[in-house]
């Protein structure tokens, strides 16, 4: 399988993902929260045929269902969502799974599902969500790919160009952003910026 690319952005809706697109991510997650079925099914078809056309590759976060009935090649879920989720269904379907993680028992529960890849985070403080875990901090990111392996790992969580580059020099694979780029005045200037820094150091 090719190599996935290391700019990973995390936005909420289709149009975010054709603007990301336009500014030359190669790998995207959906990740909308308290949503209509109907629209969470819309959107997700769309961006998946966005990332098709460009050539990217599209993470459905949390909907597995949706992600098997669409068609999709990779689905993220969190600790929280493994409770209600139908592996096998999953694995079935040919889904390549990710799986936050925060802590080592977490990591194992993610490592005996063999994952596709693996999600750590936040590695700096992140003012995304609430989180009942603190930084992790860098070594942490080297620690986590020495027990994962050739697996992809993610890290999120605070990031910045300056900070992705460090994650992907501690051992991280894939580097993840939310606010950095969807907060930034000029989103897609952002987004180019993090290219520009993740592919010379990938």
């Amino acid at each position: 399988m090719s190599r996935l690319d290391p700019f990973y952005p995390v936005v909420d809706s289709a149009d975010w993902v054709q603007r990301l697109l336009g500014a030359g991510a190669r790998l995207i997650q959906l990740r909308m929260k308290d949503k209509p079925d109907n629209v969470l099914r819309a959107d997700i078809r769309a961006a998946l045929d966005m990332c098709a056309k460009a050539g990217a590759n599209l993470v459905v976060n949390d909907y597995w269902e949706i992600a098997i009935d669409e068609g999709a090649g990779f689905l993220h879920l969190g600790q929280e969502d493994l409770d209600d989720a139908d592996l096998k269904a999953i694995r079935a379907a040919g889904l390549r799974l990710g799986v936050s993680t925060h802590t080592r028992e977490e990591l194992d529960r993610a490592l005996s599902l063999d994952p596709h890849h693996v999600a750590l985070g936040p590695v700096w403080p992140t003012i995304l969500k609430q989180m009942p875990f603190g930084p992790q901090g860098l070594e942490r990111v080297t620690e986590w790919k020495r027990l994962i392996g050739d697996r992809p790992l993610v890290a999120i969580g605070g990031l910045t160009p300056d900070r992705a580059r460090q994650c992907l020099a501690a051992g991280a694979d894939i580097v993840a952003v939310v606010n950095d780029v969807l907060g930034a005045s000029d989103p897609e200037a952002r987004a180019k910026e993090w290219i520009a820094a993740t592919r010379e150091t990938a």
